[in-house]
């Protein structure tokens, strides 16, 4: 893994891409306004050889993310992710082994990452789109794709927020 990986800060790493880019946000930090958060966060995703350390690219994301809050908020506002979704597609081929592959064409390296994850989502919503989930814990704004062989998944991570909620309805459970 990169170097720039291991500087990731953000509790809860390692969802699918889209997700991955709306918990670029925690609590009251954002990745993106850390030094070299947009260069992390490519690091983190694989992304460093195919899209751009720019502005531009950092812009895209920014817009991405954007639109994937208006939909978790409303899922008719699609406008605004149809539009980042504009900007490539997929191109399907076929190798010499007979093998068929898709490919994302975008029509601007700066946004390939923005594509991606705005591809991925509707990926997700494919797979179901009920498992695509908010932390329960009240102060989590973390989203996560709910993974588990039964979907009853409430937590980004048990470790933290499962057991901070654990703790605190035991320790209310004994006070009162």
């Amino acid at each position: 893994m990169d170097a720039l990986a291991d500087q990731d800060p953000r509790p809860l790493r390692g969802e699918p891409l889209s997700l991955d880019l709306l918990n670029t946000r925690w609590h009251d930090e954002q990745l993106f306004q850390q030094p070299n958060g947009l260069a992390i966060w490519l690091a983190s995703n694989g992304l460093t050889d195919r899209v751009p350390d720019s502005p531009a690219a950092l812009e895209a994301l920014l817009q991405t993310r954007t639109a994937l809050l208006a939909l978790r908020a409303d899922p008719r506002d699609t406008e605004a992710l149809n539009a980042v979704l504009s900007h490539g597609r997929i191109r399907r081929t076929l190798d010499r082994d007979g093998q068929p592959h898709d490919e994302p064409d975008v029509t601007d390296p700066v946004w390939l990452a923005a594509w991606l994850a705005a591809d991925d989502y509707l990926r997700l919503l494919a797979r179901g789109p009920s498992r695509i989930r908010e932390c329960a814990h009240e102060r989590c704004i973390l989203t996560f794709f709910d993974t588990s062989q039964n979907g009853r998944r409430r937590w980004c991570d048990m470790a933290n927020c499962g057991n901070r909620a654990k703790a605190a309805r035991h320790y209310a459970q004994q006070k009162g």
